[in-house]
């Protein structure tokens, strides 16, 4: 079995340690409505990206309200 010769000192154990910094992700400032998110990515809050509707919010929530009627509605 392999057995290290000698011992490490911690100058080089933190050395080597140096680069393992966590990764923080680069928020971009929506051109629509302002809120952030990451770049390259559809905008959470309005749908957009690079200022085309990807996702309309509004209609899939308006969607969900009718369904959640329908269920209400033919249950009873």
């Amino acid at each position: 079995m392999a057995v290290p010769k000698r011992r490490n000192s911690k100058a080089r154990g933190r050395l080597r340690r140096t680069h393992y910094v966590p990764i923080v992700p680069s928020l971009r400032k929506c051109r629509e409505c302002g809120a952030p998110h990451l770049s390259h990515a559809i905008c959470p809050v309005c749908g957009k990206y690079k200022s085309r509707m990807v996702i309309d919010y509004a209609k899939a929530l308006r969607d969900k309200a009718e369904k959640e009627k329908e269920k209400k509605g033919g249950g009873a």
